[in-house]
This record gives structure tokens, sequence and C-alpha cells, in this order.
């Protein structure tokens, strides 16, 4: 098994020595604010038995965890998905309904204290995936903190991995890269048991997800104008104008639905309506699609939606503008919902990401990326040489999390007996007073047949 510790902290800290002190057996770290990932590579024969079952019915398996929690990581950790379990080709695998638990109780060993403390670290992670590849036959995971889960800078020993692999500690810092696609990084390095310093090393290499630059507009907020209904408008502010940050770049969002919201691809399919809306239409969108159906008929989870965005508001579109801002409206749609006490029930949608797709250079080859993050939904949908800009979600309120509510109405479930009571006494009345038309046309043909076959009188 192999391990790898990243921390990437602020240019303007404190040096490397003063945090991390190299022992034989450990690396002991103090007071070090700075974000951290942690990468664990395991063969198939170092894994409990169980779990290899399931990995072995899979080709390939990627299964993404994203806080629901704002944060901003560093370069190269920028890479977005919307909060929420992403499970992409996985038809066996079932979901632990406590995650840190089952790790605890079945992979650590009783006595592996280390063990138990980094899962339960995972409790305050911005995000996690695993990722298994039956061609590379490895698990890998990946855990990711943008700051420490206390505040106050990490201070922790990590110690070598028992019996097997090797674990390897970097400690760097963001420096200006030569390139535009570039990511440059600076700092010490050290393999626990191998290493008796710190190794100085600086690296760069082609990246494909960068932040947007500061100057161009860098976040965005999501939100429900109210009164919403039943056809509610995801809202994306832009604090500034916008600019794309290189030649060939186009807006886009990538969007979520869960099942209780559908997207009508009809409506957004006609130029005048989407220029009204600030958008270009849509790219992509997969899942369920019905326009009729209920969300407790609804077969599957919900569906996705890849729209591209206009990043300029015509004077004559009539967009509501301002000097400091501009925002896109996508409309969407919610599914009728079951009866809820009070006749109103609430559901959830995660923010959606944004970003810049841009088209880079020829030769570039964005897989030399040490910390590259793929699969995440998007990006498959791109050439694989496109470079994606991100914005980053930014609420009204800090700590508020990244889910917009609303508030849906739906049958009253103190009102559903008086309905059922009332719809069965209709039915039946109506019922009734069929059967009684018809009785009576049937008595009247009856009469009418007798008086016919009666025998005239004779004079």
């Amino acid at each position: 098994m192999k391990e790898r510790i990243t921390f990437v902290h602020d240019p303007d800290s404190n040096s490397d020595a003063e945090h991390l002190t190299v022992t034989k057996t450990s690396v002991q770290i103090k007071a070090l604010k700075a974000a951290r990932e942690e990468r664990l590579t395991a063969s198939p024969h170092e894994l409990p038995h169980e779990i290899w079952q399931v990995l072995k019915q899979c080709h390939k398996l990627h299964l993404k965890w994203v806080s629901d929690l704002p944060y901003s990581p560093p370069p190269p950790f920028v890479s977005s998905a919307s909060p929420g379990l992403h499970i992409l080709l996985t038809p066996h695998l079932n979901r632990s309904p406590n995650f840190v638990t089952y790790l605890q109780n079945k992979i650590c060993l009783k006595e592996d204290q280390e063990c138990s403390t980094a899962a339960k670290r995972l409790e305050k992670s911005a995000y996690l995936d695993i990722d298994y590849d039956a061609r590379s036959r490895e698990v890998i995971l990946t855990n990711f903190h943008h700051e420490s889960p206390d505040l106050k800078g990490w201070n922790v020993e990590v110690k070598s991995r028992r019996n097997s692999g090797k674990t390897e500690v970097g400690l760097f810092t963001y420096q200006q890269a030569l390139e535009p696609e570039e990511l440059s990084f600076g700092g010490s390095v050290t393999v626990i048991g191998e290493d008796k310093t710190l190794r100085s090393t600086r690296f760069s290499f082609p990246s494909r997800h960068h932040r947007v630059p500061l100057m161009s507009g860098s976040s965005f907020l999501a939100t429900f104008p109210t009164p919403t209904g039943l056809h509610p408008a995801l809202r994306l502010t832009f604090p500034s104008p916008i600019s794309p940050p290189a030649q060939r770049c186009a807006l886009h969002t990538y969007t979520i639905l869960p099942s209780s919201f559908f997207v009508d691809k009809y409506q957004l399919s006609t130029p005048n309506f989407l220029a009204a809306k600030n958008l270009r239409g849509i790219r992509t969108l997969s899942g369920e699609t019905d326009l009729e159906a209920p969300d407790w008929v609804a077969e599957k989870w919900g569906s996705t939606m890849l729209l591209e965005l206009a990043h300029h508001a015509p004077p004559q579109t009539g967009l509501e503008t301002t000097e400091s801002q501009w925002h896109v409206d996508i409309p969407l749609h919610l599914r009728y919902l079951p009866p809820a006490a009070g006749g109103f029930t609430s559901t959830g949608l995660p923010w959606p990401v944004v970003f810049w797709a841009c088209t880079a250079e020829e030769g570039i080859d964005l897989d030399s990326n040490p910390f590259d993050r793929i699969n995440l939904g998007y990006e498959a949908l791109f050439d694989p040489t496109t470079i994606f800009y991100h914005f980053q979600p930014q609420p009204k309120e800090k700590g508020a999390r990244l889910v917009e509510q609303v508030q849906v109405p739906v049958m009253d479930l103190q009102q559903l007996r008086g309905v059922e009571s009332g719809t069965v006494g209709v039915i039946m009345f109506g019922a009734l007073w069929v059967m009684w038309k018809l009785l009576r046309v049937s008595l009247r043909d009856w009469r009418s047949k007798k008086t016919t076959l009666l025998p005239k009188k004779v004079l």
C-alpha cells in the first residue's frame, strides 16, 4: 500500500523546516495552516474480501462524495463538483449507512489507532474520492481538507505504513508558472524510513483544472427568486462582469437535478427565450426527462444537464443588469410530490458547478498532473484536451450549505381524509345516478313494448 500526503500552504507563511520534523519512523507536523490531501493506493490483496468481491464485478468504479459546505481550495485542488454522492458505473455497490463507522470496524485493526483517527477525519472532508480500474487493479482513495478541522493548523504525526508500501509527505506552496496552462509548486518532500531530512523540490505541470482569475470575476451565487411555485428559476448571479480567461472559451454550468426537478428541453430550444435568460442552449441532457410523471412514478434518480451560458448581456435582451453584477436564469419545473402535513414539503437542489471550458494548445499532456481529478461527470462531455477554469460558489451567509431549498405546495394530509371521502361519495352518487337513468330508460322501453303487444278491442 502506498500513501501520499500533500500539504499546500500560503506562500507568505513560514518555512517548511519550522513546521516539519523528520525522524526515522515518522514526520511530525506542528501548527501548519494548509490544505491537505491524503491519497492511498492499494492492490486487491490488501483489501477486505467482501470489498474485493464487489470490485471484481466492476470494470470501473468512481465514487465521489462532496461536502455541501463551501470551501476555497488552493491549486492544484480547484476541480469542482456539485454537493452529494456521485457514483459512476457501479451496479453492485451498496452505500454504507455510516461510512466512517464501517471503516473503523471493518478496515482498521483494533490496535491501529492511527487508522481509526484517519477514518474519523473523513467526517470533516471537503471531498472524498474512491476510484477503481480493473486494468490497473488498484484502488485509490483520495481525501481532501481545505483546512484543519479545528482551524488552528495541522498538529499530527505521520507514521510509515506497517508491513508494506511507503509513505511520502510533501509540503508545497504555489508559485508563478511560466505558462498559463501550467501550475508550479516549490517546497519539501520526504519518504518516511528512507530520507533522514527534508528534500527541497520544485516542479511544474499542465493542469486540467484552474481557478478563474480574480480579475475576471471568480465567484457566483445560486438562488431561487420568490415566489417559486411549481416552476422555479435557478438564478446564477455573478458579482461583477466576467470575461473569458483565454481564447476559444465557452461558459458552462453542469447541474444535477434530483427526481423532484426536471427541465423542459423544448422550452430551452427557442432562441428568443434563451437570449432573454442569458443562455446559449442545452449541450447534453440525460436521466429522467419525462415531463408528465409525478415524483413517485419517476423511475430514475434524476437527471444531469450541461448548459452553455452567455457571458455578456446585450442591451436588447432586456436582461436585468447593473454595473456591479449580472445574472442568468435557468427555468426548472417541479414534479408533483407526495402529500404532506400542512400542504407544503421541502425539496433541495445542490448548487451547480460553473466553469469556462477552453480549448488547449496542441501537444499539451494534461494527464501528467500528479494531482489530476477526473470522472467528475462533466469533463467527459468535452474534448480530452479541454482546460476548465472554475468559479467558486459564494453563499450570501458564511458557512451556508450549498443546497437551495424550495417549498413545494402538495396535498395536505390533514385534508386528505375529507377529500378521499368526498371523492368516493361523488363517484358513488354518479354511479347511482347513471344506474337510475339506465333503469328509467329500461322501464320505459319495457312499458312501451308491453303496450304494443296487448290485443286490440273488437267493436
